[in-house]
């Protein structure tokens, strides 16, 4: 019998990361729920759809917070020995001009979506190296990052270069722990029909964005994959001309 594998999703409660999270209580996983909003995140947690014994737990935090950061680690460490995947959903994006951009709004950006991260990958190590060795699958951190922090895009001076930062995250942990079965991909999607893409819809209309199943789909199916093989950038573009148009 397969032994249920324990995942701890950050921005579980909407778009891709609850997506992520319905996909994989339907199918018996054991789930640490982290969002920012408590009403939202117990109801989100009552209302999913659970496989056969598995349990879904849940937490409020802030990932902006450095102190809710470390508390989330320290939570899921009590919880669980061992934790088989990692997924980084929580994030922040804003645009405009680099000649005008706030710099409190990139150092905003840079803390929700390099330290937080960071920080949890560096905690939750211990925890992920008993998944990296024990379980056939590994253990996996996948990080929702962005086309952005690949290629230049207008406008995404500052949230190009906190997904950049989050990919070289991912390309380094896999140098230095997949020997130990701990593997990161960095998916990195154009832009998504979510409630963070709502403010560009007149110039980027929601029917032509990617759908959240989609890239909740990849993200389980990379879950799937043995220890065997590392992954660490994965690109997801929108049908153009342009294969490497946000």
């Amino acid at each position: 019998m397969t032994a249920r594998r324990t995942c701890l999703i950050t921005g579980a409660s909407r778009g891709i990361g609850a997506a992520i999270a319905r996909h994989l209580a339907l199918a018996g996983w054991d789930l640490l729920l982290v969002s920012r909003t408590e009403p939202t995140l117990a109801q989100f947690a009552q209302d999913l759809p659970m496989g056969p014994g598995a349990r879904a737990h849940y937490l409020a935090a802030d990932m902006g917070d450095p102190d809710d950061v470390d508390r989330v680690a320290a939570w899921a460490l009590t919880r669980v020995p061992q934790l088989d995947a990692l997924i980084i959903s929580a994030g922040m994006g804003a645009i405009g001009p680099l000649e005008s951009f706030p710099l409190r709004r990139l150092e905003k950006m840079l803390t929700i979506n390099v330290r937080a991260p960071y920080a949890l990958v560096q905690s939750l190590l211990p925890a992920l190296r008993v998944a990296g060795t024990e379980s056939p699958h590994g253990a996996k951190v996948i990080a929702l990052a962005s086309l952005t922090g690949l290629v230049g895009q207008p406008l995404n001076s500052a949230y190009g270069a906190t997904k950049a930062a989050l990919i070289s995250l991912c390309e380094t942990l896999n140098t230095e722990e997949s020997t130990r079965g701990v593997l990161a991909t960095a998916v990195c999607p154009g832009y998504v029909a979510t409630d963070m893409t709502t403010g560009i819809t007149d110039t980027v209309p929601a029917d032509t964005m990617l759908d959240v199943e989609d890239v909740a789909l990849m993200v389980v199916s990379l879950l799937a994959l043995s220890s065997r093989v590392v992954i660490p950038t994965l690109v997801m573009t929108r049908p153009s001309p342009n294969l490497w148009q946000a």
